[in-house]
């Protein structure tokens, strides 16, 4: 399973951050990088990254 980044409709609230440290962080300039886009490990944490973005930007396909 992978997630994916709606990247225009990232707004940088890092709450997806704050929940999945080891799959995304915001660099410098706020933006959203996802440190790992293949999330069969860490399906739990994935899902509870993409419940917790307030603009629906991440999904998992």
């Amino acid at each position: 399973m992978n997630i994916i980044l709606d990247r225009p409709r990232c707004e940088g609230h890092g709450l997806c951050e704050e929940v999945a440290p080891q799959l995304m962080h915001l660099d410098d300039d706020g933006e959203l990088v996802l440190d790992v886009e293949q999330v069969d490990g860490d399906l739990e944490t994935a899902k509870a990254a993409v419940r917790v973005c307030p603009v629906a930007a991440l999904k998992l396909a």
